[in-house]
């Protein structure tokens, strides 16, 4: 299993931005597609967005599009989700996630396809 370690969570007022950072270790970074997911208090964890191993593809839940930016550096074996105009709705605790693909193209949405998880930052949004 890969090791996941995210960064980069925080306290921040409606209307600011945060970038987390998810850095990678134990296997070949670039062989996995990354996902970002989030679970708020008495909610289930939902799929934040996704990015394929290449970079190339991506995707974003209806909530965050237009304000989140899912990215990835192969060479920093680092994924990165930059939140702008966060609201109180994005409180959450978040987590990266990684899901081995033979396909560079490809990522899943959903939680259970993806094997490897790292522990959570937590996002903290004050209106």
């Amino acid at each position: 299993q890969m090791q996941l370690v995210e960064s980069g969570g925080g306290l921040v007022q409606a209307g600011g931005s945060l970038r987390l950072s998810c850095a990678a270790s134990g296997r070949i970074f670039d062989n996995y597609a990354m996902g970002w997911f989030r679970q708020a208090p008495g909610k289930e964890r939902e799929f934040v967005a996704g990015i394929s191993r290449s970079g190339d593809w991506t995707s974003y839940a209806d909530s965050v599009k237009g304000r989140f930016l899912i990215s990835r550096d192969n060479a920093k074996n680092t994924a990165y989700l930059q939140m702008n105009s966060l609201e109180p709705e994005d409180t959450a605790v978040y987590y990266c996630a990684a899901h081995f693909s033979w396909t560079t193209s490809y990522f899943p949405l959903k939680s259970e396809q993806y094997n490897s998880w790292g522990q959570g930052t937590q996002v903290t949004v004050s209106s």
